[in-house]
Formats: C-alpha cells, sequence, structure tokens
C-alpha cells in the first residue's frame, strides 16, 4: 500500500509516492512559467499546467509501486483561483497573488470592511494578495467567465476536482479568500455580503484530510491509477510543509525555501488582532485540528530564480541539458564573510508587515571587482534580513519560535540553510526528505483514508529529521553589524523608491 502526495507551486508541481513508513518510492517534477499579458499581470495556463500535473502523475504509475496506491491528497499555492463548470471544464487562466488586477477596490473595500471586524471574522488584513479583489475583478471586467463558471477553486481542489472529487476546499486554503469565517469552518454571509459576491460560486469547505471523492474511472484509465483510489482534502502549502517536516506544535516553525522564503510558527490559541494587524500577521487553520499558523514571507525563492536566469543563464541550460542542478556551482562561489553587497529585497510585492508593492529591489555596495558569488549572498542575506526584521516583531503577539525546519528546495544548499541559522541566531534541522509539501500531502491522504488514526500519528510514523545545523554566534555577531546597515535602506529610499514605481 502507497500514498501519492502532489505539491502544486507557483512554478512548479512535485508528485511523489510514498511508503507509508515515510520512504519515498519515486518523484516527478514539472516546470512551469508564470505568464504576464501585460504589465503588472501574472497568472498561470490552468489548462496548460493540469496537463503537466497528468504527466507527472504518470511518470509515477508506470512504476509497480503505484499499483498498490491506496490515496492522494493535493498541497497547493494558496489565494489563486481557477474558474471551472461542474462538467470540470476549464474556463480561463489562474491570478495570482501579485498580479496588480484588483488594486483598485482596496479603498472601497478598506472603506466597508472594519479592519478589526475583518480580522476577527477571517485573521487576515485587507490586501490585494487574497482571492477577494480577484473575483471582483473577474466579475467586473469579465463579466461572461464569472457567470459561467460554476465554482472558482484553489489549485488543491481544482487538481482534485479534475481529477474526480466534489469540488471542495480545505479550511486553510479557503481563509486565503478573506471570505471565510475562522471560527465557524464556513463562509462568512457578512463578509459575502458585504463585498458582493456569490456564495454559490464557491466550493464547500472541510477540513484537512477529509475524504472528498475517488478519482474517476476515465482519469484511472488514462493516468493508471489503481480504480477506486481515495481522494483527500489537502491544505496550503505551507501548511502541508509543516505537516511533512513535523512542525505541528507551538515553538517549531517552517523555514521553507521555495519561490517563496516563508517562515510558518505554530500556535493554539488566536492572538490579540490588533498585535497581529500591526504586524501584518495572518492567522489560518494548520492543516492539524486545534492548531493555527501565521506566514512570514517574501519572494526570495524567485529572486535567487532571477539571479540564476540573469547571471547563470548558459550554465543553467547546460546543467539543465545534463539533467543536473546549476544551484550547488553557484552557491559554491558566495564567500564566506557577510557580502559587501546589501539588497533590499522588494523585486516584487513585498509580504508581512507592509506588503509593498509601489518600491523595487535594490543593491548597494557594488564595486568593480564584485564577483557574482557576493551579489548572491547579498540577496540571500537581504531575504534573510527582511524576514528577521518581521521576527523580532513577533513576542508582543504571544508567539515564539525556538528552532526552525528547513524544507523546500533551497533547503538541499547546506551552505543557503547554514547561512539562515547564522543570521537568525536559531538551530536549523532539515528533514529526510525535504519536498515536504508532497510529503505533508501524503500524510493528510494517510490520515483520509484511515492508513493513521492520527495527524500525529502520520507524523510519527513518516517524518525522519536527519540534519542539524548550529548557528555560529561570532558569525552572527557579524551579519547583525550588516543587519543594521539593512534596516536603513527602506526609510532612507522609500520616497525615492515610491515615486519612481509611480513615474514608471
Amino acid at each position: 500500500m502507497t500514498l501519492l502526495g502532489i505539491d502544486a507551486g507557483t512554478t512548479g508541481c512535485k508528485v511523489a509516492l510514498f511508503s507509508p513508513e515515510g520512504n519515498m518510492l519515486r518523484s516527478a517534477y514539472r516546470e512551469y512559467n508564470v505568464q504576464r499579458p501585460h504589465p503588472g499581470w501574472a497568472e498561470l495556463d490552468a489548462a496548460a499546467i493540469w496537463a503537466l500535473v497528468k504527466e507527472a502523475i504518470c511518470e509515477i504509475t508506470v512504476q509497480p509501486e503505484a499499483e498498490s496506491i491506496q490515496a492522494l491528497a493535493v498541497s497547493s499555492m494558496g489565494e489563486a483561483i481557477i474558474p471551472v463548470t461542474m462538467d470540470r471544464e476549464i474556463l480561463g487562466s489562474s491570478l495570482l497573488n501579485f498580479d496588480a488586477r484588483g488594486e483598485e477596490y482596496l479603498g472601497e473595500l478598506g472603506r466597508t470592511l472594519n479592519r478589526e471586524r475583518l480580522y476577527q471574522i477571517n485573521g487576515n488584513t485587507l490586501g490585494n494578495h487574497y482571492s477577494l479583489t480577484k473575483l471582483k475583478w473577474i466579475k467586473q471586467y469579465r463579466p461572461e467567465l464569472y457567470d459561467r463558471a460554476d465554482r472558482f477553486l484553489h489549485w488543491s481542489g481544482f487538481i482534485a476536482f479534475m481529477l474526480g472529487a466534489d469540488p471542495a476546499v480545505d479550511y486553510s486554503l479557503a481563509n486565503r479568500t478573506l471570505l471565510f469565517d475562522l471560527d465557524r469552518g464556513s463562509w462568512s454571509d457578512e463578509l459575502l455580503n458585504l463585498t458582493g459576491l456569490d456564495s454559490e460560486k464557491l466550493p464547500r469547505t472541510v477540513p484537512s484530510g477529509t475524504p472528498i471523492g475517488t478519482v474517476a474511472p476515465h482519469i484511472a484509465a488514462e493516468l493508471k491509477l489503481p480504480p477506486h483510489t481515495i481522494i483527500v482534502s489537502g491544505a496550503h502549502d505551507q501548511c502541508a510543509n509543516a505537516v511533512g517536516c513535523g512542525v505541528i506544535d507551538p515553538g517549531s516553525a517552517v523555514y521553507g525555501l521555495g519561490t517563496y522564503v516563508c517562515i510558518t510558527p505554530v500556535f493554539t490559541a488566536r492572538s490579540a488582532a490588533m498585535a497581529m494587524i500591526e504586524r501584518g500577521l495572518n492567522t489560518e487553520h494548520h492543516a492539524i485540528p486545534d492548531r493555527f499558523v501565521s506566514f512570514i514571507y517574501n519572494h526570495g525563492g524567485s529572486i535567487v530564480k532571477w539571479f540564476r536566469d540573469t547571471f547563470a543563464s548558459t550554465e543553467h541550460h547546460q546543467a539543465a541539458a545534463a539533467g543536473q542542478d546549476v544551484y550547488p556551482a553557484l552557491f559554491a562561489e558566495i564567500p564566506d564573510t557577510p557580502s559587501r553587497v546589501i539588497v533590499l529585497p522588494h523585486f516584487s510585492s513585498t509580504g508581512p508587515p507592509d506588503f509593498i508593492s509601489d518600491s523595487a529591489g535594490v543593491m548597494v555596495g557594488m564595486r568593480l571587482d564584485t564577483p557574482r558569488g557576493e551579489i548572491l549572498k547579498g540577496i540571500v542575506e537581504g531575504v534573510t534580513y527582511y524576514l528577521k526584521e518581521c521576527v523580532d516583531a513577533l513576542p508582543a503577539t504571544g508567539i515564539t519560535i525556538t528552532d526552525y525546519r528547513a524544507v523546500g528546495g533551497g533547503s538541499k544548499s547546506d551552505r543557503w540553510v547554514q547561512m539562515c541559522a547564522d543570521i537568525m541566531g536559531c538551530p536549523f534541522s532539515r528533514p529526510a526528505i525535504i519536498e515536504a509539501g508532497a510529503l505533508g500531502a501524503a500524510i493528510m491522504a494517510g490520515v483520509g483514508s484511515g492508513v493513521f488514526s492520527s495527524f500525529h500519528q502520520g507524523v510519527e510514523t513518516m517524518v525522519k529529521l536527519q540534519y542539524h545545523f548550529e548557528p555560529d554566534m561570532n558569525q552572527h555577531q557579524r551579519y547583525m553589524e550588516r543587519y543594521e546597515h539593512y534596516k536603513q535602506l527602506w526609510p532612507l529610499m522609500r520616497s525615492y523608491l515610491r515615486q519612481a514605481a509611480a513615474e514608471s
């Protein structure tokens, strides 16, 4: 008996097959690109990516171990939604959370939705990165699409639906709409009425780990999945990452090194609304019952990918053609000492606390003798400094972090993880399986299909920590000197960068 985990991210999808003991038997990956049909727009071609997901599944199911798949679940990126009909027709592209469309509604919504009341209901502060503003944009500017769509599904529910499940969304992803009632575990009539959106366009809400159907016979035949494979509700990818690396109790936090670099702490009781609002922090259901999470993040992984594509394009393509990864060679070039280059990581809209969209990335300290390895290190340091500034503000919320679990593609780099430990001044561990989103989804599949009696049993059985990184406190002090310089950069350049953004 085996379990299938699918992890759909912003730039790629991982499909992995696991034994119930937590051994990854097979995996497949498909990368895709964000489409930008107009300046400020960012979307994914849902039909094309669904085809790639099926390709990846087929790569797994040709293996003999796949004959015993009992259940599957999907973890996915957060706010992006896809319009579909109940006949499983894909009606359009998926607008991503950093797509500028919808910004025009923030003023009106800010006057309509009292921010404390919104937080009490939904656990989020108003912003254009949630599904709400994208739905309003579609309703106004694509009314024929809005009317024709039977449901708008998040990627986890979309993939499950296309496989044969009922249209559903787990609590963690439902939260990313700004339309979900956190305490009731259902759509909020109050928020739907205030925003003018229709509840019938939304799927039913369920806890993570809930059976929501079985793979349709024709899909099972096409993808060579066992008949009657159980489909279980998944989770927001950051929650799945937490499950997949064993971050299920307070004190520990995920340090996800993917497209987003995201810290995910766990807590058991909702913090005071204003303490969270002032720090731009959300409150979201964990995949684990009776647990909450929050997200501290930026677009760090995308910036590292930009560096790869800009500074090492030829090496990247040569390595890819040979079936290799260029990142180990690039990280081998970074210096041991803190970089002389300080980077403001505003290459795209930022995360907490301010969700800045009218800025730009900045590199300070460039010289004629600056090698590209020092630029890469400056990028990674800047991304980490950004997160540290957010973590330094946590005590007032009652959320504590005593250790981190590093997961995601970037965590393959010992140098990157050690740098994070040195800057944060806190120990890091790395699990044996760093594709924690896919493993977390497989654990949910196991819980929903009865393989495990609880999430705790699933985690204890399938998650294995393998590496430990202690912070070098001498290096920490050196980084803290650079950190003080970093903290001055945005206040000094705020007005200029905002003026430049307005004029561009």
